[in-house]
């Protein structure tokens, strides 16, 4: 009886569950994928990004303490942070696997001292890609958080506040509110205007080019008008050009010089961040912002039917272009079976930039053998065109050289000399997936001593054309080459200097506004490191060696504000308010019956009333492009901006009349149906003019230049 009572008792005691290690990512899609790899015993949960910072309403930063920031629990993640203690104090172990650069170990140390962890351990896991393999391999050697990595980050944080809190309250007083300063944007504004300043400064410069059209047998070729008697000769105005027709006398030319060579063409590198955000631009018109966004989704994992949540490239911030010898093998692999063995590269090493932080691989692929084609069904369209581009580049990059026979040819009659090139692919090497190639221009065979015929002579005047303002792409380049800013700063620096309206997209080039002129001035002349070209790059080097443990970070600091402080004392006393004057707008409030003036607001200039503020009145300023509204025939069709920026066309009536249209209506009826007709803008400049009934017809006019 006593053992029966026994056994009772034993079996009603409460079963424990077994502790399950903690796993803290950043990201709740990344959580999910991770823990998928991970299995049972493991618990992912997400801090959402970063739970410690600076404050906001203040510059956070003790000077009298070494430079000490200020940290604060970030507002309105309470809640989280009292669930990742709970959940830390319930794990077996805690491990953190922020993203792999500065602001991912940054992460990791904020979450530590949250979580009373102890700074020694090893809890810290890293990996560039979020892969099976790569997840566990991680798991199997954790490490202590890295501070030499927090500490440059905290450098960069500390460095930025203090320029952004500094200058940025001189100019609310001097100029206007909502304005700011920092390291790059304020070098990234500069280089815009420094640009502008450039074109109108530019003169033009006439010159001229002859082409020739020629024939050989049956078999007509182009050649361009080299010089006289052997020696290069450029031709500036129409009488060097009626000198050169002067000799000429027939039809007749001599195939005086041919040269036949073998040229070769490497891959391209795998993609950096930078070139990554260049290429999707200008191959797939991906704005900066929208390439790191579309990337982050393509890194932290996407839903792959039975295949489940996959991590389908590496890690997407990065300036390296090395390649794992795993992920190596594998594209020699797949180029092998897909192409033949001589168009894989396997084993080739490639160099990394100078100041390269290498602490990942360039943006490839996951897995080589997940072909764009593949997986097309599980990607949206936008996630599909950047995962394109990366699968493309990347087995590229580890391909052969393209080969070519390329052809040149000197004509000559009485010493005047035409060139003709031609080229074909011999061995198309990395082209088979990564075309960048102009299309072949074969030349006729041809032997020096024999005669061809001239069919056509065309000289034509030309002038030499201003440099061209920046796009997103040539402005992230131009940082780049000079050592400014890195990878994870480019889009919110170009963000952030559209938001304060320093400059404004025109044709996806840069303009700088007037308001970022006058903070610009300012700056040059107040501040001239900040805007220093070579002493940001400088300043880039120093937090580069702070991260590898070279440096020591308050002493960085330091050094710079000892220069720095003397700039503010002197700009806070020299600068003069600057008053920005309303301009006449011509006509008077249709409220109030005064005069209405043009002010520039924190979006632009608009219409406001001068009789503020007894009277609000404002109204947007718009651009007619006489054109008739085609829907309601009353109103006109305006130029408008989304809140995006993006401009678009629809009537001056609005509300009354909802017409908007993303292409320019050209005011003229469809022959064929009688809707309303558009301007198409085509790949190239082209233009086209098509009907706007688009589903039900066809109608479409030439294309134009």
């Amino acid at each position: 009886m006593a053992s029966t009572v026994a056994t009772k008792k034993k079996s009603s005691r409460k079963k424990t569950t077994p502790k399950k290690n903690l796993v803290i990512v950043e990201s709740p899609a990344k959580a999910k994928t991770i823990e998928k790899y991970l299995g049972r015993q493991y618990k992912v949960v997400a801090s959402v990004g970063h739970i410690r910072d600076l404050k906001k309403s203040s510059m956070s930063i003790d000077f009298e303490n070494n430079y000490e920031p200020e940290y604060i629990n970030i507002r309105g993640k309470g809640p989280l942070i009292n669930s990742l203690k709970k959940e830390a104090k319930q794990a077996k172990q805690v491990y953190l696997a922020s993203d792999p650069d500065r602001e991912g170990e940054a992460i990791s140390w904020h979450l530590a001292h949250i979580l009373n962890l102890d700074s020694h351990d090893k809890n810290r896991v890293v990996f560039n890609e979020i892969t099976k393999d790569a997840v566990k391999n991680a798991f199997v050697s954790p490490r202590q958080i890295d501070m030499d990595l927090v500490d440059a980050q905290q450098a960069r944080r500390v460095l930025d506040r203090i320029v952004g809190y500094s200058i940025s309250p001189i100019l609310w007083r001097k100029v206007k509110k909502g304005l700011s300063a920092g390291r790059v944007q304020s070098v990234a504004l500069k280089l815009i205007i420094d640009r502008e300043n450039d074109i109108k400064q530019f003169k033009p410069e006439e010159y001229w080019s002859i082409d020739g059209f020629f024939k050989k047998g049956n078999k007509k070729f182009q050649a361009h008008f080299y010089g006289l008697d052997g020696k290069k000769l450029n031709l500036n105005t129409n009488e060097d050009v009626q000198q050169v027709l002067a000799r000429l006398d027939g039809p007749d030319f001599l195939v005086q010089k041919v040269e036949k060579k073998e040229r070769r063409r490497n891959a391209p590198l795998p993609y950096t961040t930078s070139s990554l955000q260049q290429d999707a631009a200008n191959k797939i018109n991906f704005r900066t912002r929208k390439t790191m966004m579309v990337a982050q989704q393509l890194y932290e994992g996407i839903s792959l039917g039975s295949g489940g949540q996959q991590g389908l490239i590496t890690y997407m911030r990065t300036d390296s272009t090395r390649i794992s010898p795993v992920a190596k093998a594998d594209a020699a692999n797949f180029i092998t079976e897909r192409f033949g063995k001589g168009y894989s590269k396997h084993a080739s090493q490639v160099k990394n930039a100078t100041g390269a932080q290498d602490a990942h691989e360039a943006i490839r692929p996951s897995n080589v053998h997940q072909t764009p084609e593949s997986i097309a069904k599980y990607l949206d369209k936008d996630q599909l065109k950047l995962y394109t581009l990366i699968w493309n580049r990347f087995v590229a990059s580890q391909m052969t050289a393209a080969v070519f026979d390329t052809m040149k040819v000197n004509l000559e009659q009485h010493g005047v000399i035409f060139v003709a090139n031609g080229s074909q692919i011999k061995f198309d090497g990395y082209l088979a997936v990564y075309n960048d190639s102009d299309k072949n221009k074969m030349l006729p065979d041809m032997v020096e001593g024999e005669v061809v015929k001239k069919e056509l002579l065309n000289p034509e005047q030309h002038f030499t054309q201003p440099p061209a303002r920046y796009s997103e792409a040539t402005l992230i380049k131009a940082l780049e080459e000079n050592g400014v800013g890195r990878p994870s700063t480019y889009a919110p620096t170009l963000e952030t200097i559209q938001r304060r309206y320093y400059v404004k997209l025109a044709a996806k080039r840069f303009e700088p506004t007037e308001l970022g002129e006058i903070v610009n001035q300012l700056i040059v002349e107040f501040f001239p490191d900040i805007v220093n070209i070579a002493f940001t790059a400088d300043m880039e080097a120093k937090l580069d060696k702070i991260e590898i443990g070279e440096a020591q970070w308050q002493k960085v600091i330091d050094q710079f504000y000892q220069s720095f402080e003397k700039e503010l004392a002197k700009a806070e006393q020299e600068i003069e308010k600057i008053q920005i004057k309303d301009e006449p707008a011509g006509f008077a409030c249709d409220l109030c019956g005064h005069d209405m003036v043009i002010k520039l607001g924190r979006y632009g200039k608009f219409y406001a009333c001068s009789n503020f503020p007894d009277c609000h009145n404002t109204k947007a300023i718009t651009k007619e492009i006489g054109v008739t509204c085609p829907i309601c025939q009353k109103g006109q069709v305006i130029e408008r901006k989304s809140k995006k920026n993006r401009l678009f066309y629809g009537c001056d009536r609005f509300p009354d009349c909802e017409f908007t249209s993303w292409d320019i209506p050209v005011g003229r009826a469809c022959p064929k149906c009688q809707s309303y007709l558009i301007e198409k803008k085509l790949r190239g400049g082209a233009k086209q003019v098509i009907c706007s009934n688009t589903e039900d017809c066809d109608y479409q006019e030439e294309k134009v230049k």
